[in-house]
């Protein structure tokens, strides 16, 4: 029997010891892992956002920089986007 200060008590305490120090530490391990795996995903998610596509202005004005089009036509689709319709 194991009770009472038996045999074996005293390596139980630094085993049971041990694998609570273990678990601890995969539980540590895991939550920074997923942390890293939601951050990863919103940083992704930012990438596929709108930031990379120019705006209608910009379109406009790389096209009036090319000589696609000439100041009369520039001015009257800038007006017609400021003003929203």
């Amino acid at each position: 029997m194991m009770w009472y200060g038996g045999p074996g008590w005293g390596w139980g305490w630094l085993v049971m010891s041990l694998m609570m120090l273990a678990f601890l530490v995969l539980l540590v391990l895991g939550g920074i892992a997923l942390y890293r795996g939601v951050r990863d995903g919103d940083r992704r998610r930012e990438d596929r956002g709108d930031e990379d596509k120019p705006t209608a202005e910009q379109v406009l004005d790389e096209r009036f920089a090319r000589g696609e089009i000439d100041v009369d036509e520039y001015t009257r689709r800038r007006e017609v986007l400021r003003s929203g319709g």
